[in-house]
């Protein structure tokens, strides 16, 4: 491993440990588990709790990434875990476009100054859709890499 992905995955690890530390914090004493986190979508977190699962998650893939010398793993788990977790969102998406409880208002989503009704629910559900499908690809390809 080059010595940039050595410390990307200490910096990684690092900046997870502290997202569990606020996340625990977030859901235990402020009691806001479901308080949005926008910011954390690079992790896959969209609310407080899913942070306290996927920062612990992260820290775990990280160790053992440094632990194997392994970038290419970290590439394959990351790929996969995107894989997994485009296809939660595509079902959780399908889901609300049929769902008569509301859990998202059309004014709190992304993309609502472009898509002012119903169609906000089918435009998420085929995102999460193209993540899936380049998730996919890189799985493959990363997989591929680093079984060579």
């Amino acid at each position: 491993m080059y010595t940039w992905q050595i410390s990307f995955l200490l910096l990684f690890f690092l900046l997870n440990l502290v997202l569990l530390i606020k996340s625990i914090q977030e859901c235990k004493y402020h009691k806001n588990a479901f308080g949005l986190t926008r910011q954390l979508f690079f992790i896959g977190a969209f609310v407080w709790a899913d942070v306290v699962i996927f920062s612990t998650f992260w820290m775990l893939v990280s160790v053992l990434s440094l632990f194997l010398k392994s970038w290419n793993l970290f590439l394959v788990i990351t790929s996969l875990f995107w894989v997994v977790r485009s296809l939660g969102e595509t079902m959780y998406w399908f889901n609300q476009q049929f769902s008569t409880l509301n859990r998202n208002p059309i004014e709190s989503l992304p993309f609502k100054s472009f898509f002012h009704n119903d169609s906000i629910w089918f435009v998420h559900q085929i995102f999460w859709q193209c993540v899936m499908v380049l998730s996919l690809t890189s799985s493959i390809y990363f997989s591929w890499m680093w079984l060579k």
